[in-house]
């Protein structure tokens, strides 16, 4: 039969197309468990439960985009009612062939006992009614029922409290297969009724290698750096991968295979080599090269924030470095990027790391929010480079000198300050504060006084108007020892555990030295507060025994003692204020 143009119009015949075109994330979907990657735990464990009959009536699985969810779910759907090439067989199987009428129906989404369901769509309890009443009837065709509910986390509240009887006790022939990326959106009622299953992100190893496989049957031979620059982009997601591998493949002209350079132009990504070197001109505190090289970076199509997401990505991988050096050997990154990676880790210290990783996440979200990001980026690796040369914040007190301040050096590339010098840091008691050294003339004087003993601790913190840190160590220290720079203490029951911070703090910053505060379990001396008790009783019981005071009591009924005054020092024994007495 041909396809004559209708009503007598000139139009060119009808082009039929057989096979329409499918993308790699749905041509490439796994059939079976085999194929599925990333997820042994999971196939391990379904293994194991249809090789022993113990199947369970409900499945959750949870994890993010692109990483097998309803992948899963189809293929335990089939696992299920498979009845193999000969049509023999009777029981659920963990290999389905692939081949008979209830596998290929499933992997087709037309079988009728197999109902999927999208619960971004049908939230309501009218969706779940429809799913309670067809639980109620046998399979027509199938071994069982099985009900695929995909981000069942949308479901209403009315529409999970609806599902729950069915879910706790369903008919024998009904399975439940449930698909969700937010998990905590799940009521747990719903969750202790279900077998959980949480697949994890695919490695990069593993994704580069799934990839590669991929465009190998197609016919394009991918280069590793494009491959690593693609595995890095889907953040351990297969569909993401296969999505950015079929717009790489179309990218290429004349069956080329596509390279890293253009894969990075095609996601605006910046070259990670060219964001080791920004981050280390950053590092040597040389501002105008590194803007210079962020600017660069721009014009080539990089997009600023992805700059700094990667300069973020960056800072976090050095400090794995740092930590544990079998970070290293990261798939994703070249040798060479391993290699320039392992010298900088070397060579930044943790507390380095730690404030960039600070700065950058900060001005990730000034530079979202900024009217053109460039501009915000550029200032962001301003900053960075300014607060490259500064030492960590205890090296920095530790070497403030008697005069109020010690020079620090100010990044290279930077105008030096009026007088000649760089920066200079001072110190009080609430922290370090950077000025320039031409502002710092009429600064306080760093304080350098010595406190020599626990009493002087107190007498210092009544003079400083700390009266709640001065009550609290009076009510709550036991002095063990007392040293310049050390001291060991003993705290009573319930007693607030940042006293020794506050102390130690406190000391540091009136003295201008790092005070260690060695806190013990038990021992020392009386706390202050009991010793002043323990004295005014004292007093109060050997006046209560003078001759004079005893006759006063006898003579006058019903008279108590209740306050005695030392008049040499004025001091008061009010009873009210110790503990209570027999009279």
């Amino acid at each position: 039969m041909t396809d004559e143009p209708a009503l007598g119009l000139d139009l060119p015949p009808v082009q039929r197309t057989q096979d329409a075109y499918r993308v790699l994330a749905r041509k490439y979907r796994p059939q079976t468990f085999d194929s599925l990657i990333g997820q042994d735990a999971m196939v391990r464990t379904l293994g194991n439960a249809f090789a022993s009959k113990r199947i369970a009536h409900a499945f959750m699985l949870t994890g993010v985009r692109g990483v097998g969810k309803t992948t899963t779910a189809r293929i335990v759907a089939r696992a299920l009612n498979c009845v193999g090439e000969d049509g023999q067989r009777t029981e659920p199987t963990i290999t389905p062939c692939g081949v008979c009428g209830p596998c290929v129906a499933i992997a087709e989404s037309r079988h009728p006992d197999v109902f999927e369901m999208d619960a971004a769509s049908r939230t309501g309890i009218d969706d779940i009614r429809e799913i309670i009443e067809g639980t109620r009837y046998l399979p027509a065709e199938a071994r069982y029922k099985v009900y695929i509910i995909d981000e069942v986390h949308m479901l209403s509240k009315n529409a999970f409290n609806g599902l729950l009887k069915t879910l706790e006790e369903p008919p024998p022939h009904v399975k439940f297969i449930f698909a969700t990326t937010e998990i905590r959106k799940v009521p747990v009622t719903v969750l202790s009724r279900c077998q959980r299953f949480d697949l994890r992100r695919i490695p990069a190893e593993t994704l580069i290698a799934h990839i590669k496989g991929v465009a190998a049957e197609e016919g394009f031979a991918v280069e590793d750096d494009a491959l690593a620059i693609i595995a890095r982009a889907a953040e351990g997601s297969v569909r993401d991968a296969l999505s950015i591998l079929d717009q790489a493949l179309a990218l290429a002209e004349d069956g080329a295979p596509p390279d890293a350079a253009s894969v990075r132009a095609m996601l605006g990504l910046a070259d990670r080599a060219r964001v080791l070197d920004l981050y280390d001109l950053t590092m040597k505190g040389e501002p105008a090269a590194a803007i210079g090289e962020l600017r660069s970076q721009y014009d080539a199509g990089a997009d600023p924030i992805a700059v700094l997401q990667d300069m973020l990505e960056l800072t976090h991988w050095l400090t794995r470095l740092k930590i544990a050096p079998d970070a290293a050997k990261d798939g994703a990154a070249s040798p060479a990027e391993r290699d320039q990676g392992l010298s900088m880790a070397a060579r930044l210290s943790m507390a380095t790391l730690t404030r960039n990783w600070t700065l950058l996440l900060k001005s990730l979200g000034e530079t979202r929010d900024a009217p053109l990001a460039i501009q915000a980026a550029e200032m962001a690796i301003a900053r960075l480079c300014f607060a490259a040369d500064l030492p960590p914040l205890d090296r920095l007190v530790a070497d403030i000198d008697a005069k109020g301040g010690s020079t620090v050096p100010a990044p290279r590339g930077a105008s030096p300050s009026p007088s000649g010098g760089g920066m200079r840091a001072s110190a009080d008691a609430r922290g370090v504060t950077m000025r320039p050294e031409a502002q710092t003339e009429a600064a306080p004087q760093a304080a350098t006084a010595t406190i020599a003993s626990f009493e002087a601790l107190l007498r210092r913190l009544e003079d400083e108007n700390e009266p709640i840190l001065k009550a609290r160590a009076e009510k709550f220290v036991r002095l063990i020892s007392w040293a310049e720079g050390r001291v060991a203490i003993a705290f009573e029951p319930n007693a607030p555990r940042e006293i020794a911070g506050r102390l130690s703090e406190k000391l540091q910053a009136w003295t201008g030295r790092r005070w260690m505060i060695d806190v013990r379990e038990s021992g020392g001396a009386p706390t202050v507060e009991a010793a002043r008790t323990a004295a005014r009783n004292s007093l109060f019981e050997d006046v209560a025994q003078h001759p004079l005071v005893k006759a006063a009591l006898e003579t006058f009924a019903g008279a108590r003692l209740t306050d005695v005054i030392d008049t040499d020092t004025e001091t008061s024994a009010d009873p009210a204020e110790m503990e209570p007495m027999d009279e």
